[in-house]
């Protein structure tokens, strides 16, 4: 199967949907798919409920999304410093379900999985147990979570071969390898393909199996959240 699509447009081509489930990969502006997402924004698709650490910041990554209204829920386990998904909140415009940072990532790992659920401590007496079921084990309460499975992942890596097997650099794994495993369908931009065989397979994060197209996004224009620099010691 030829898994590379020249761009993000023709590699989402027939996947989107309104009203469908993204798992999307990345933290912050840290290792975001942010080809694929420019293309989901110009499709126009709508009422979208993504699976995402936080929603980029304002005007950039999923934060675009959230601009021009095509999200009507997140999943997330931060709003962090993005004003318009605060805003959007607080109006009522979106609904967001809050789910603390390693349950998320579990979640998301466990759909991968085929485990439709799982039992944990985390959110324990707190507003996260609303609603859940608890359970007692050893003594100790724990609540049920459910895994997410979503319509379509999209992911950024570093760098694959022809075949899809895929390696993320460094922080830039965080979210994008439990969020590749959690859907029907994966797509990835990378920053580069190279031939089968040249990747180390010890070194693979993600077996091609689970990545069913890709784009080349290079090159990329690194984006800084908060730039923090000294102040000039005088002469």
């Amino acid at each position: 199967m030829k898994k590379l699509y020249p761009n993000a447009e023709a590699a989402l081509d027939g996947l989107l949907f309104d009203g469908m489930t993204i798992c999307a990969g990345g933290f912050g502006l840290c290792g975001i798919p942010e080809r694929l997402i420019d293309a989901i924004q110009a499709s126009g698709v709508k009422d979208l409920t993504i699976a995402s650490n936080n929603a980029g910041i304002d005007n950039e990554g999923l934060g675009k999304l959230l601009r021009s209204r095509q999200v009507k829920k997140m999943i997330s386990s931060y709003v962090g410093e993005n004003k318009e998904f605060e805003r959007q909140y607080l109006s009522g415009e979106l609904e967001v379900e809050f789910c603390p940072q390693g349950t998320l990532a579990e979640r998301c790992r466990a759909g991968g999985a085929g485990i439709p659920g799982f039992y944990t401590k985390t959110g324990v007496g707190t507003k996260v147990a609303e609603g859940k079921e608890v359970k007692v084990f050893d003594g100790q309460e724990y609540i049920l979570e459910r895994g997410i499975r979503a319509d379509l992942s999209i992911v950024k890596g570093w760098k694959a071969d022809a075949a899809g097997n895929l390696i993320f650099r460094k922080t830039a794994r965080n979210f994008n390898q439990p969020m590749a495993t959690a859907s029907n369908i994966c797509v990835a931009e990378v920053e580069e393909v190279v031939p089968v065989g040249s990747l180390d397979p010890d070194c693979v994060h993600i077996p091609g199996i689970y990545v069913k197209r890709m784009i080349v996004g290079a090159p990329y224009d690194k984006k800084i959240e908060f730039r923090t620099v000294r102040e000039r010691e005088a002469a």
